[in-house]
């Protein structure tokens, strides 16, 4: 169970200056390792998601206005916490006519001004994979931009709302003709074979994909998506030397993966 001194300190800062995490809002399993190591995965734009994919804890339905003092909260506490690498993701929010992309960038921006030695890395949503809202991160210069394709392309339609295999691809596509690090993940256990890991590891490369991250699907409540295979770890070390053969820089494999763990490694290895 989570605990701790730095743990309580990580979620006295997170609810002092009402932000949000995926940590607590995605359920995830290693919230108790990192934050007690003063590390957490931010996330912007609210709470509330406008999409509704199975696999996923966040809450979906009608969003609230963008906060305009959101950034510099998140400002303050990350500087109360001492972080010098700040994970960045949020919810879709497919009912702003950007998409949420402005905020994005303001967000970095603010983040640069007030923490200048800080470095980032950002977990974004496809923006429909619209050049011009992909590219309002990419010019705020987060130093990694992750987009994750969750799943195999066979069970994206069954998995994902909204978003398509494809478009994310094209996301992929779309940061690793930039000089930022790319970096994107799936989950294991919701009926892919072996060969569609392969494909998806050889469409992510040709995409330009550099880091990669592998872990177990857990389903957050008996209401999402059902766990098909708890996966071997031995599975995850095959798939990880399969990765790093393919000439991914970097890979996380093992099943209590997760998008930004060990997400400070991801940019300097």
């Amino acid at each position: 169970m989570p605990g701790g001194e730095k743990y309580m300190e990580v979620k006295e800062q997170v609810n002092l200056h009402g932000l949000h995490t995926i940590c607590t809002s995605g359920n995830c399993p290693n919230i108790g390792e990192c934050w007690a190591a003063g590390t957490a995965t931010f996330m912007i734009l609210g709470d509330i998601c406008t999409r509704s994919c199975k696999f996923c804890g966040v809450k979906t339905g009608k969003p609230a206005p963008p906060d305009p003092e959101e950034p510099q909260r998140l400002a303050e506490s990350i500087r109360t916490m001492g972080i010098d690498h700040a994970v960045l993701t949020s919810v879709d929010r497919d009912d702003l006519e950007d998409k949420g992309a402005g905020f994005w960038a303001e967000t970095i921006k603010v983040l640069k001004q007030e923490l200048p030695a800080l470095t980032m890395e950002t977990l974004i949503p496809d923006f429909d994979a619209i050049p011009a809202l992909v590219d309002r991160v990419i010019q705020a210069e987060p130093e990694v931009i992750s987009h994750n394709l969750e799943t195999v392309e066979r069970l994206t339609p069954l998995v994902r709302s909204r978003a398509r295999y494809g478009r994310s691809l094209d996301v992929i596509r779309r940061v690793s003709g930039s000089h930022l690090v790319s970096k994107s993940g799936i989950m294991l256990g919701l009926g892919e074979q072996e060969q569609e890991v392969l494909r998806t590891m050889d469409d992510l490369r040709a995409a330009g994909c550099e880091v990669f991250t592998l872990g177990q699907y857990l389903a957050p409540s008996l209401q999402h998506m059902e766990v098909v295979e708890y996966v071997e770890p031995e599975r995850f070390e095959f798939y990880r030397q399969e990765a790093l053969d393919r000439g991914f820089r970097h890979v996380e494999s093992s099943p209590l993966v997760r998008s930004s763990y060990h997400a400070e490694k991801h940019l300097s290895s």
